[in-house]
Formats: structure tokens, C-alpha cells, sequence
């Protein structure tokens, strides 16, 4: 009786083991890819890999477009308000409000563009971008300063938020898996 109990929970936990690194599965239930078209439609335009992007969306608010920080970041792509705000005049949107952050549309562009402008700023280094992205690209500046990084800098263990080295594990992963799970071939290899 034990021998016969012991051989199906290994059969359940082979066949869940298999249903879940399905990539059919995964796409389904691990990674869904909600807003997939408007991501990459501003992934191309400001040239930055979808993949990133996708990424970011996952790990900051699992694509819902009304959830709000308890800092009071914003939508998708988790924007705080006074930063849309200055994105909005970088791009010339003369008609952006932030009521408008909740709109999957604006925030995905904004977010995108943000992401791309950082990419600029800090080389195509995906631990500075996002670090930036999460802690602010002064506070990052200041790292870097203070701890003579350069930008070839790779150690996430040393980033001193550990709410930053988290999100930078996080988004690394889930963008790993987004390019895994939904190639596409105009993403950029170098990015």
C-alpha cells in the first residue's frame, strides 16, 4: 500500500512538475502578456528591447493599469506622478494630466520612453536602468560616485537598497522569461 501511495505522488508531482514548465502554461498562467501590441509598438519606437519592458510591467504591477504604490506610483509601469510629468514635456504631450497614468496606452509609452532615456544615461547597463528605475537615477549617480562604479558595474549584491537588488533580481528574471517565452526578432541583441 505504502509502495503503490508513494508511486502516485511521484506521478503527481512528475505530471505538475511537466504542466508547469509547459511554456503553454507559462504563457497562460506565469506570464501572461497583456498590452503585448502597445509594448512593443514603444519598445521599436524608442528603441528598446520589449522583452525589458515586459518585464518591468510584470514586476511592478503584473500589467494591472489601476494599481497604485503606497508611494504613489501609478499604473503598469508604476510612474510616479511628477516624473510622468516630466516626461510628458520631454516628449511634448501637451495634453497628459495624471489622471492619464492610468491609461495602459499613456503609461506603457511613458514608462518605455523612461526606460529608453535610461538605457542612454547609464550605457545599456540593465542593473543601472532598472536600478534607476526603482531607486532613482540620482540615488544611483551617487552609488557609482561614492563607490567608484563605473559603468561596466555588474555586482547586484552591492547595490545598498535591498529593495532595489530585489527588483533588479526580479525584472532580470521576468524579462529573461518574457524573451524566452515571446521571441521576437527586432528586439535588439546588444540591449
Amino acid at each position: 500500500m505504502i509502495k503503490k501511495l508513494l508511486i502516485l505522488i511521484i506521478c503527481i508531482f512528475g505530471i505538475g512538475y511537466a504542466v508547469w514548465n509547459n511554456d503553454s502554461f507559462q504563457r497562460s498562467y506565469i506570464y501572461p502578456y497583456p498590452y503585448k501590441a502597445t509594448i512593443e509598438k514603444y519598445a521599436d519606437r524608442y528603441q528598446i528591447e520589449s522583452n525589458l519592458v515586459a518585464g518591468v510591467a510584470m514586476t511592478e504591477s503584473k500589467f494591472d493599469p489601476k494599481v497604485e504604490s503606497s508611494h504613489g506610483a501609478v499604473g503598469i509601469m508604476q510612474l510616479m506622478p511628477d516624473t510622468a510629468t516630466w516626461i510628458a514635456k520631454k516628449i511634448g504631450d501637451d495634453d497628459f494630466t495624471v489622471d492619464k497614468l492610468q491609461e495602459p496606452t499613456t503609461n506603457i509609452k511613458y514608462g518605455t520612453w523612461y526606460l529608453s532615456e535610461l538605457t542612454k544615461e547609464f550605457h545599456n547597463n540593465p542593473i543601472l536602468i532598472l536600478a534607476a528605475y526603482n531607486a532613482g537615477r540620482g540615488n544611483v549617480h551617487q552609488w557609482m560616485q561614492e563607490n567608484n562604479w563605473d559603468m561596466n558595474f555588474s555586482d547586484i549584491d552591492k547595490i545598498p537598497f535591498p529593495e532595489t537588488k530585489e527588483y533588479i533580481k526580479r525584472v532580470l528574471e521576468n524579462s529573461y522569461e518574457y524573451k524566452r517565452l515571446y521571441p521576437r526578432s527586432t528586439d535588439n541583441e546588444d540591449s
